[in-house]
């Protein structure tokens, strides 16, 4: 006697969830008439004592006997007869990019000169990841599992990522205090050592980013006093922009300290920009003016200074007898 219990009709994910990255249908007969349902983002797999038997991508619903069974490797010419069904286990993988979040859960000292015991850093991010070898999948894993989730996946990355931002953080002195700027070659350099972790579990790591290191309290207040020592360097720079943003924003206006200062500062740096352009111009010669002859001799003018007579060099005025040389 048989039950209803003891064949499907329809084949397809139950138990579905957006962090599932496969699911098996097994232990139950394919009895005909049976239907084949595939969602979207889903691939199923026909597998028969862990041997693939078919692959199938394209979302939709088909008749297991009709569309399925002509295309299975070695069951093509399996016959549904009276009471008798297939059994064959049917593993659906989820298709899709999956992002998972992570941060480290304890500080990673990192070796450096200028503290013996290390440099303690936190840091964050996502990676990415997805199915890319069923062969390799089923053979690792589904094989002996009904379901496998992303957490599983996240608990075996997050299980070597402390030593591999400590070996990628500390390759090539890389600059303790600023490696945000150093985060894109890190990140890479961690993302290819993790892709070798997953690929022997038929999955890839398509994509590794650092979002930000974190420093303790005391080494970021340190990094932001340098940073700030830095920028006296170039003070007066600093404060012509600070008070032009803070004028185009409105933030430096009415008749208060702030306004009286702002003007008292604006109006030293026009009246030092004035000075230096009084002191880079040019001097103006001196007008020429008509060189008086001492007495006792010197240049004859060309013209007497009592009349107005050219004199044409004379010693005299020929016109008022005066004294020329």
């Amino acid at each position: 006697m048989f039950f209803k219990n003891q064949f499907a009709n329809v084949v397809e994910w139950e138990e579905f969830r957006e962090d599932m990255i496969f699911w098996k249908w097994s232990n139950r007969e394919i009895k005909k008439g049976s239907k084949l349902i595939i969602r979207p983002g889903q691939d199923a797999i026909f597998v028969n004592n862990g041997k693939i038997e078919g692959i199938f991508e394209d979302d939709g619903e088909y008749n297991i006997e009709s569309q399925i069974i002509p295309f299975l490797s070695t069951l093509k010419g399996f016959k549904f007869g009276f009471n008798s069904g297939m059994r064959v286990e049917v593993l659906f993988v989820n298709t899709k990019e999956f992002t998972v979040k992570w941060g480290t859960q304890n500080p990673i000292l990192i070796p450096t000169p200028q503290l013996p015991g290390g440099m303690p850093i936190r840091a964050n991010g996502t990676f990415n990841f997805r199915v890319n070898d069923y062969v390799t999948l089923i053979d690792k894993i589904a094989g002996v599992k009904d379901s496998y989730l992303v957490e599983d996946v996240k608990l075996r990355i997050t299980s070597v990522l402390d030593q591999l931002l400590m070996k990628w953080i500390s390759r090539e002195g890389k600059d303790m205090f600023n490696l945000q700027a150093n985060a894109s070659d890190i990140a890479q350099g961690i993302r290819e050592d993790l892709d070798m972790q997953v690929l022997d579990n038929g999955m890839t790591i398509t994509g590794f980013n650092v979002m930000s290191f974190n420093y303790p309290p005391e080494i970021q207040a340190m990094i932001t006093k340098t940073a700030s020592h830095e920028m006296i360097g170039n003070l007066q720079k600093y404060q012509q922009v600070s008070m032009t943003d803070g004028i185009a924003s409105g933030k430096v206006q009415g008749g208060g300290a702030a306004s009286d200062m702002a003007g008292m500062m604006m109006g030293m740096n026009i009246a030092n920009e004035m000075m230096k352009n009084i002191n880079k111009a040019p001097e103006t010669p001196a007008a020429a003016q008509p060189t008086s002859s001492p007495s006792g001799g010197g240049t004859k003018p060309n013209f007497c200074p009592n009349c107005g007579t050219k004199t044409e060099g004379a010693n005299f005025c020929p016109n008022c007898g005066q004294k020329l040389g």
